[in-house]
């Protein structure tokens, strides 16, 4: 059955080419769920979206909630979006940082409603999750024009089409134009609307994850005592089979009250576990693995995901590197294009948004200092501007480039003055 005829199984209706002409002139229509594209999902992601399952495992069902009841994940956005939140973003033209309400907008507050800090985590959250971070610009007039508020969107909410060619975003009843609204893909699926979640794309090694949970949670909570079967002479019929059950659930439960370390078994009998036991199955091994299929979905070093199995303290510091060479700079790097974009448009030419990573890499106090000294020292920065990364206030004549005098061109060196020897 084609998926068409899935969708309309289920009272979806999903139009297909012919169909299509009963739309407006100019446009179309994406009935995608924001987690999933139903015009690109395979026939497992779209049973799975109905609650039907064709696979033998029953595995817990994953949603962007359940998810986030995995530490590893939790740990991962809850980390990422803060990060993201709290790097300082300026707008810079070609000679100088640009003051004003646009710098307010973007490190202080977007709106009379949300915190820079908050809305930045909001949208980083949406990305790392659903796939999708979203927010309309409220401008004074036409694109182009002063911004005065960006305004979150939730992209669960949002629906993206195209309308005689352009992207629309249709959210609470009204249309928005792409010019007007922040848009940060995790990755865009081929038709350029939808695009795929890192939650729903990891969902199996998530699903997996929260059944060790589970597992673990109904092993211990029983006592640690694993399904047990009872072997020996067996009353006859149904219910002297209930009863005798009955008894050996009281006696095992008598002793667990009583802190007996034994209790009496009817002679003959004897109680042998069922199923295998975690230890055996690789349980600890299996959920510490997982872990690290999980920060593999979101490019994480493991140290991030507090898994410090195989760290060292050289190695360790080489993934704090390693986050914000290969994680963090491509973050900082989309939201800035997308920006720039969206605030100045396509031929801007002097202004542009730019993230400051400087934080990010600051050693510890001593390599700090070296460092900002041998700066001064080879006229690299001012003093003043090595005060403001320390965020200290500026100095009086401190905005001079400085240099050691005992540097100087090849060739310039004083001359020695002669002197008369004897022999």
């Amino acid at each position: 059955m084609a998926w068409r005829d899935v969708m309309r199984s289920f009272g979806v209706y999903t139009p297909d080419a012919g169909e299509a002409r009963a739309l407006p002139a100019g446009e179309t229509r994406s009935l995608e769920d924001p987690r999933m594209s139903l015009s690109t999902a395979s026939s497992e992601e779209l049973l799975a979206f109905f609650g039907i399952s064709q696979s033998g495992a029953k595995l817990p069902p994953v949603t962007i909630d359940s998810a986030l009841e995995v530490p590893a994940v939790f740990g991962i956005v809850n980390f990422l979006s803060s990060t993201m939140a709290s790097l300082p973003l300026h707008a810079h033209s070609d000679t100088a940082k640009i003051d004003g309400e646009l710098a307010m907008l973007l490190n202080e507050a977007p709106n009379p409603d949300w915190t820079s800090f908050d809305w930045r985590k909001y949208i980083w959250t949406g990305f790392l999750t659903g796939g999708r971070g979203l927010s309309w610009i409220e401008r004074a007039g036409k694109v182009g024009s002063k911004v005065l508020a960006i305004w979150p969107m939730n992209p669960a909410e949002t629906v993206i089409l195209r309308k005689n060619g352009r992207k629309i975003y249709r959210y609470e009843g009204r249309d928005y134009p792409a010019e007007d609204v922040i848009d940060l893909p995790f990755l865009l699926k081929p038709d350029g609307l939808g695009s795929y979640g890192p939650v729903w794309k990891a969902r199996k090694a998530i699903a997996l994850a929260l059944a060790m949970a589970d597992f673990a949670g109904n092993f211990f909570s029983s006592g640690g005592l694993p399904p047990l079967a009872l072997q020996g002479p067996l009353p006859s019929g149904p219910d002297a089979m209930r009863r005798a059950g009955s008894d050996i659930q009281r006696t095992i439960d008598l002793a667990k009250k009583s802190g007996s370390p034994f209790f009496g078994m009817p002679p003959g009998h004897e109680l042998k576990p069922i199923g295998i036991e975690p230890a055996k199955g690789q349980m600890v091994e299996a959920r510490a693995f997982q872990i690290l299929e999980i920060a593999r979905t979101w490019g994480m070093p493991p140290a991030f995901v507090q898994d410090l199995s195989n760290g060292t303290f050289s190695n360790t510091e080489q993934q704090d590197l390693q986050l914000v060479k290969h994680k963090v700079l491509h973050l900082a790097r989309q939201l800035e294009d997308e920006l720039n974009l969206k605030l100045f448009g396509q031929r801007r030419r002097s202004r542009k948004v730019k993230h400051n990573l400087d934080g990010l890499q600051r050693g510890d106090f001593k390599t700090r200092m070296d460092a900002l000294g041998r700066a001064i020292q080879t006229a690299q920065i001012t003093p003043n501007e090595a005060r403001a990364l320390e965020e200290r206030e500026p100095l009086p004549k401190g905005d001079d480039l400085l240099v050691q005098g005992a540097t100087v061109p090849l060739g310039q060196q004083p001359l020695k003055p002669a002197t008369n020897s004897t022999v």
